[in-house]
């Protein structure tokens, strides 16, 4: 299929996974699992890369492999041209994980955790870069502060500090904004926006599908262990030859209007009903038309194109 291209021939590749499967060995109670099933692309070099996929689809399996954290049953990965299991040292080097659970010592201070995690990477006290990422992360005030006592949204920010420490050009972020409210993903993405913008490569799995339509230049959507989709994400909505139109009419609705050139109708309101359509063969005018000869009186309409979500629903459809 041409929207699983493994390659992009344009931009030289900063993560290279080909053939990669990973088998969970069976128990006296549960048969073996294939979590992932010969998954193969690339993500190119500079750009915010969105990795999407329902729970358990197998997103967490491969960023875990990507870590170190979990052995692959067998193919491969480069991680900025460094092969994990030829050369683990630099590809370790190459890659900055912010994982979805919290992990730090609550008793260390912001600055202490930095200066660690420094350490544990062999970096020289003075070539560390603590008080540089605190200061990009918003929490230089915070330097001295216990880190149990910070907000949800600061511990999110010293992870990604936290992952930045061995200056790696790829950051993966897993499910960033999970549980954080809307000015705090906006502070975040902000963040991230700026790193990116200096030449770091974003890869970011999220459940926010407005989020990943907004942010990402590329998405790669995985289930069941199966890349099924990786395209420019404009190119990904635009797959959807379909259009919405919402439509107020005069008396409630006895059910459904359906129409053969409908794709789906749905009562979604006592008088609002709302009515899916492919745009290439059918105009909103032809639709409001079929509205009314059953008996509508049309008050108020509006009609939004596919976006993110309705793709993503369409190709996991069945999950």
């Amino acid at each position: 299929m041409s929207d699983t291209t493994a390659h992009d021939t344009a931009t030289p590749a900063a993560i290279e996974i080909r053939n990669l499967v990973k088998e969970y060995a069976g128990t006296a109670k549960a048969e073996p699992k294939l979590a992932l099933k010969g998954v193969s692309f690339d993500v190119p070099q500079g750009q915010v890369f969105g990795l999407l996929g329902p729970n358990g689809a197998g997103k967490s399996t491969l960023i875990n492999i990507m870590a170190g954290l979990v052995n692959k049953t067998s193919g491969s990965i480069a991680i900025w041209g460094h092969d994990i299991d030829r050369d683990h040292r630099n590809a370790k080097l190459s890659i900055g994980i912010v994982p979805q659970e919290i992990v730090f010592d609550p008793f260390f201070t912001p600055f202490e955790v930095l200066e660690n995690q420094g350490g544990m990477y062999g970096i020289a006290r003075h070539l560390r870069r603590s008080e540089e990422l605190l200061r990009a992360v918003r929490l230089e005030d915070k330097r001295n502060a216990y880190a149990r006592t910070l907000s949800g949204g600061m511990k999110r920010r010293l992870l990604i500090a936290k992952a930045m420490v061995h200056s790696p050009p790829i950051l993966v972020l897993d499910e960033p904004t999970a549980g954080v409210d809307v000015e705090l993903r906006r502070q975040l993405w902000e963040l991230v926006g700026e790193m990116n913008a200096e030449g770091v490569t974003v890869v970011l799995t999220t459940h926010y599908l407005e989020e990943a339509e907004e942010l990402c230049e590329r998405i790669a959507i995985i289930n069941h262990g199966e890349l099924i989709a990786n395209k420019p994400t404009r190119e990904l909505v635009g797959m959807m030859g379909e259009k919405i139109v919402r439509v107020s009419v005069d008396k409630d609705l006895a059910g459904p209007v359906m129409e053969p050139v409908f794709l789906r109708a749905e009562v979604v309101e006592p008088r609002v009903l709302e009515i899916t359509y492919d745009k290439g063969t059918t105009s909103a005018g032809q639709v409001l038309a079929l509205v009314q000869q059953h008996g509508y009186a049309i008050e108020d309409v509006t009609t939004r194109e596919a976006d993110l979500e309705d793709v993503f629903v369409q190709l996991t459809a069945g999950s």
